[in-house]
């Protein structure tokens, strides 16, 4: 199935169409209202920043349309880059009601504020950046040489993965491909995989390490600039958290990579392994089957939705009927998966690596959660349909839980503990693996330029810290840092999978536990979108996220389904 993407234009000339009024709308609203915001009374401004909304909704959709073309055929580099200009002309008009509004007197900002609506957050966020927003005129400079900066180094990073060929039996296979060969049940082909993964990476690594060293050096210059005191400051403001919830999250994994050590040591003993090495990680211990067809993962996580909630269900039909999603892989489509949340005149589109394998059924869960959230929180607009990377895989995660929860009930012993083991190594993913990428990031960004050498060694010790003597991470694998997306496109961008991890995993305990009106206030809360803080989210059902208690109670959960996983095995090992 490739994606349908009418519900954005019929065709690029359509595209231009819609870009070319946005223009001229965005030169209306630059002379209609550039240096008047002080003048105008509560009800004109509510006219204006409409207008600002629909000028910039225009923009996205048009830009949407671009990038998910080139999402699946990265040799349409030039067009990207030329909407991307085009884009950020037009952006460049707007970009005064934001500053101006930051300069507003707070009386006047707080009378805004006060009538604004479902946009309340939205303004409010904006008096708390204010102090790192620089003058329109150098904010112009910083979005035009955004273009040639880390942008440029992002779509290099891409255009480079996307054409970089693995090797294997014979052929060059992408990376999807050769990635999927780490979940053989076989060795040798694991072993294999693991050298032509190495191998595919190994000519790229002065690449790799010069456009990591540039976007380093980018994200620095800008967060002085902006004077932010830590690197990590702008994506904990975006992401509405507080360093100190951070901090708590990443210390109470930390403190539990004892966790990983233990499931390592008996899947070791199960497989009758002396020593388990990296590429022995995924290694299956019992597979349901060894392939899954799309149609019959997409009845899965139907059946999983279902059971849950008619609006998931109802929504996730949608997105099969409708073609919101483009599921195999093939030449020039960038890998990975992720769900785009488009314009809320649109709809999500989902884009997936399909490889029949079980873990693509869970993918295919999570990037539907993704699209059933987005399609929720079109209701608050375009300002607030897109969430903080902190909830934002709150329906995500649950939806992977939703479908292991399915897949339970319909297999034999043996076979659950296949699935369990699976489960628990996607948590390891999402909560200790992201947290290692973040010391990893805490470290690097902490130097100057760093050589291959350096980059290899600090990715090798975080990732020991992490599996201890459970796992023996071979020289193949330190050069595994450079195929990592978020490190160049988004940096400090994953603690946000580990935040909604543990968040998900409290919970989706709630709902087994039969919390009152869970799933009406579960899609009230995915209907909120970006329109109210996370706190004040998770506050409806009872939970404190600046409470330390409140990762512990996560991290527990996951340790007794280490423990359940363990009454499973019993004396098999």
């Amino acid at each position: 199935m490739n994606w349908d993407l009418k519900a954005l234009f019929n065709s690029i000339e359509d595209a231009d169409y819609l870009l070319n009024e946005a223009e001229n709308e965005a030169n209306w609203f630059y002379n209609e209202y550039k240096g008047k915001l002080l003048n105008l009374n509560v009800y004109e401004f509510l006219e204006t920043i409409n207008s600002y909304i629909d000028i910039s909704e225009k923009v996205s959709r048009v830009m949407t349309y671009i990038y998910l073309q080139f999402a699946t055929d990265t040799s349409k580099g030039n067009l990207l880059s030329k909407y991307e200009t085009k884009s950020t002309e037009i952006e460049e008009k707007l970009l005064f009601f934001e500053l101006e509004f930051t300069k507003l007197p707070e009386e006047k900002q707080s009378e805004f504020i006060k009538e604004s609506g479902v946009n309340k957050l939205y303004l409010e966020t904006l008096q708390k950046e204010a102090k790192h927003k620089l003058s329109e005129n150098e904010e112009k400079i910083l979005m035009k040489k955004d273009l040639t900066s880390s942008s440029a180094f992002s779509r290099l990073f891409d255009e480079t993965m996307s054409n970089t060929k693995f090797f294997w039996d014979g052929n060059f296979v992408s990376e999807e491909e050769i990635l999927s060969k780490l979940y053989s049940s076989d060795r040798n082909i694991r072993k294999r995989g693991a050298v032509a993964l190495t191998n595919g990476l190994k000519d790229k690594q002065k690449l790799f390490t010069f456009i990591y060293n540039n976007i380093k050096k980018d994200w620095k210059i800008e967060c002085e600039l902006r004077n932010y005191k830590t690197p990590e400051e702008p994506r904990h403001i975006s992401n509405k958290a507080s360093q100190k919830s951070v901090d708590a999250l990443v210390n109470a994994t930390n403190a539990n990579f004892d966790i990983v050590q233990e499931y390592y040591d008996i899947k070791k003993e199960l497989l009758g392994y002396k020593k388990l090495y990296d590429y022995d990680r995924y290694a299956p211990l019992k597979e349901v089957k060894k392939e899954i067809s799309f149609e019959e993962a997409k009845e899965m996580v139907l059946d999983s939705f279902k059971n849950f909630s008619t609006t998931f269900y109802e929504i996730a039909v949608k997105a099969f009927d409708e073609k919101w999603i483009d599921v195999y892989p093939k030449d020039g489509k960038r890998g990975g998966a992720f769900s785009h949340g488009a314009t809320p005149k649109a709809h999500p589109y989902v884009m997936l690596n399909f490889t029949n394998q079980i873990r693509d059924v869970f993918t295919l869960a999570h990037e539907l959660g993704h699209a059933i959230h987005q399609y929720l929180a079109k209701e608050v607009g375009y300002l607030n349909q897109h969430t903080p990377l902190t909830t934002a895989e709150t329906a995500s995660i649950f939806s992977e839980m939703m479908l292991f929860e399915n897949i339970k009930k319909s297999l034999s012993e043996e076979e659950l503990i296949g699935v369990y083991a699976n489960k628990l190594e996607d948590m390891f993913a999402t909560l200790f693996r992201q947290i290692v990428f973040t010391n990893f990031e805490r470290r690097v960004h902490n130097k100057e330029e760093l050589s291959e050498n350096e980059f290899n060694v600090i990715w090798q010790e975080e990732n020991q810290r992490m599996f201890g003597d459970s796992v023996i991470l071979t020289s193949n694998y330190k050069i595994w840092w450079s195929y990592i997306p978020h490190f160049i496109h988004s940096p400090f961008y994953c603690y946000s999978y580990s935040y909604a991890q543990l968040l998900v995993v409290s919970l989706y305990n709630l709902y087994k536990n039969g919390y009152e009106n869970f799933e009406e206030k579960y899609i009230e809360f995915l209907k909120s979108g970006g329109s109210i803080e996370p706190k004040e989210q998770i506050a409806m059902f009872g939970k404190n996220i600046d409470d330390e208690e409140f990762w512990l109670e996560g991290i527990d959960s996951i340790r007794n389904m280490l423990n359940e996983f363990k009454n499973l095995v019993g004396d098999r090992k």
